[in-house]
């Protein structure tokens, strides 16, 4: 279900969810250590703002994009696209 809010998530080119769809649907733990961790990295630097508006956490075949906009955090799963290793 897309609200105002989660607008235009949808057409994020290879996402493959977000917190209220898809692979992260209703996905507490996930959205309560992401959580945490944007906090941790807010608090590495004093300040009312964030250091910054957007965090990837990467791993193998996909990644955790989180967006912070006032004061939500948007969360989108993506694949990534694997390459080719180079031969050396």
């Amino acid at each position: 279900m897309t609200t105002a809010l989660t607008q235009g998530l949808e057409r994020i080119p290879g996402q493959l969810g977000y917190l209220s769809s898809g692979d992260l649907e209703n996905d507490e733990q996930t959205a309560s250590v992401l959580s945490e961790l944007v906090a941790t990295a807010c608090g590495l630097q004093r300040g009312h703002d964030p250091p910054f508006k957007r965090l990837s956490v990467v791993f193998g075949e996909h990644s955790l994009l989180v967006t912070i906009s006032g004061q939500k955090l948007f969360v989108v799963k993506r694949q990534n696209h694997s390459q080719e290793p180079v031969p050396v």
